[in-house]
């Protein structure tokens, strides 16, 4: 197993035992951190306040459990007890805004993994149980459920999506979970794309030949989205996701500058498939509320460097442009590698302007640049050495959200933000999260891995319970190797369940086994 020099030289946040210890490395690395020395308990505490919408509902707290697929539904799209299992402890975790649970696709052809659950007629109530699941959980952990968010992830994987007989974009082998049937090994389609990408193209398979999605097959993917909207409603869920992020077809329209037609080109028209879908779940699902989880801005490629360090991809020579060599990257500012703001502020007036109350914001693509997206100091088997201290990224994007939400009040309030990216930070979780909700710099804080090691982090926090260290996500990264490799995913180093899972060896095996940056 090979491991960088350079990842070897950042410190690990659990040796950073005291708050002095933590505020002196950031200082060391030159990251600035909003952080409170004491956080507090009870009734009265920052992170403890409840938040009104203007649509009337009132969610109880400022966590926030982020979406995560767990690749084990069953093939035609349905939860299984490991899905079942995931979102009781996301019930059980405290946070009274639930973003979502995971990713859902709208059709089939949208599926980022054989097993990704999908809402349609046949699954809206296996769907409906589920979410009933989560709540029940939480009723019988916190007594009442009256401010309670459940929303439900709406998605299309476009150029990342797996299709029947084809590989998932991840390059490993297709999941079988007990209950489910083997995923079909039919002729391969190709996956839906708005735009032929000069780097993303060959990562995800596409020929130069291949066709992109027509205009016409854009509008039918928007009836299916309105679909799954009323399906989710019909379900209970309180409001859905229009995904615009990772990468994923919902993001990649807000990048189709090169793309003709009335979906590409100007910010009006790269905004056109999210105005259609508010408009059609307006029309036919009265009283829906509507959320975008936005990556509000995303960087180059990168890959695996000679000594397995990350580094930019290199733009061919055909494909550049002087004035802005790497225009595909929304929220970037035209080199690949910096961030402009213009065009996001411009998509929460926009979202503010339809009505749209919860933004959470996100940014990258876990395909292409994971380090941008999800922080962390021990990468996937797949992937490569951080280009940076995790803690870079981290505060990155808790500056880029509170860049958002003041230009937000700058105009008037009314979007909900919630930020992401705040697993790496383990010990101090809790410190940094109440002074950026305290000081305005976010509405909510939002979980994601932290939520599948320790769920109840949240309640322990709220109660001012000590944090179990034993339980905090170390960002080992293995719920992301399992799913390279075709095996749920799960903290199979922390979480007892999955550690007693026959996977958790076949995991260690393929670790084992393979080259490891």
């Amino acid at each position: 197993m090979i491991r960088s020099r350079v990842a070897r030289s950042y410190c690990r946040v659990a040796s950073l035992r005291t708050a002095d210890a933590f505020r002196d490395y950031l200082a060391q690395i030159g990251v600035e951190l909003p952080f409170d020395e004491r956080v507090e308990a009870g009734a009265g505490a920052p992170l403890a306040q409840p938040y009104l919408m203007k649509s009337g509902h009132t969610v109880g707290n400022r966590f926030c459990i982020l979406p995560m697929e767990g690749w084990d539904g069953t093939a035609d799209g349905r939860p299984t007890e490991l899905t079942a299992r995931r979102w009781r402890r996301f019930g059980l975790s405290g946070a009274k805004l639930i973003w979502g649970g995971e990713a859902v696709a709208v059709r089939p052809d949208g599926r980022a993994n054989p097993n990704q659950l999908m809402m349609d007629e046949r699954t809206a109530g296996d769907l409906a149980a589920l979410r009933e699941t989560l709540v029940a959980e939480h009723a019988s952990r916190f007594g009442h459920t009256d401010d309670l968010l459940v929303g439900l992830q709406l998605t299309h994987s476009g150029r990342f999506a797996h299709t029947p007989g084809s590989q998932p974009p991840s390059r490993g082998r297709p999941i079988h979970t007990p209950g489910s049937q083997p995923p079909s090994r039919g002729r391969p389609i190709s996956p839906s794309f708005l735009y032929h990408h000069p780097l993303l193209d060959a990562r995800a398979g596409i020929p130069p030949d291949a066709p992109v999605m027509t205009d016409d097959e854009i509008a039918r993917l928007v009836e299916d989205y309105v679909r799954a909207a009323c399906l989710a409603q019909r379900a209970g869920f309180a409001f859905v996701d229009v995904k615009h992020c990772h990468g994923y077809l919902g993001h990649e329209f807000l990048s189709a500058v090169d793309r003709p037609g009335r979906y590409g080109g100007s910010f009006e028209n790269r905004t056109r498939f999210l105005r259609e879908i508010v408009a059609g779940i307006r029309a036919q699902a009265p009283g829906l509320l509507i959320g975008v989880r936005l990556s509000a801005f995303d960087f180059i490629p990168f890959r695996p460097g000679p000594d397995g360090v990350g580094c930019p991809v290199e733009i061919p020579r055909c494909a550049r442009n002087d004035k802005t060599p790497y225009p595909w990257a929304f929220g970037g500012d035209g080199t690949g590698l910096g961030i402009d703001l213009a065009e996001p502020c411009a998509f929460l007036d926009l979202l503010a302007a339809l009505e749209v109350e919860l933004v959470c914001i996100t940014a990258g693509s876990p395909y292409y640049n994971p380090h941008v997206q999800r922080p962390a100091l021990f990468p996937p088997s797949d992937g490569y050495q951080p280009p940076e201290d995790p803690l870079v990224g981290v505060a990155r994007q808790i500056a880029v959200t509170a860049s958002l939400k003041q230009h937000r009040l700058a105009l008037r309030p009314g979007l909900a933000l919630v930020g992401s990216a705040y697993s790496y930070l383990q010990e101090w979780l809790p410190h940094v999260a109440q002074c950026v909700v305290r000081t305005g710099r976010a509405d909510f804080v939002g979980l994601g891995r932290m939520a599948l090691s320790y769920p109840d982090m949240v309640a322990d926090v709220l109660s001012g319970r000590p944090l179990q260290r034993r339980r905090i996500c170390r960002t080992f990264s293995d719920c992301t190797t399992a799913p390279r490799h075709g095996l749920v995913s799960g903290c199979y180093p922390l979480d007892e369940f999955y550690r007693a899972r026959p996977e958790a060896v076949e995991l260690a095996g393929l670790k084992s086994r393979k080259r490891v940056w």
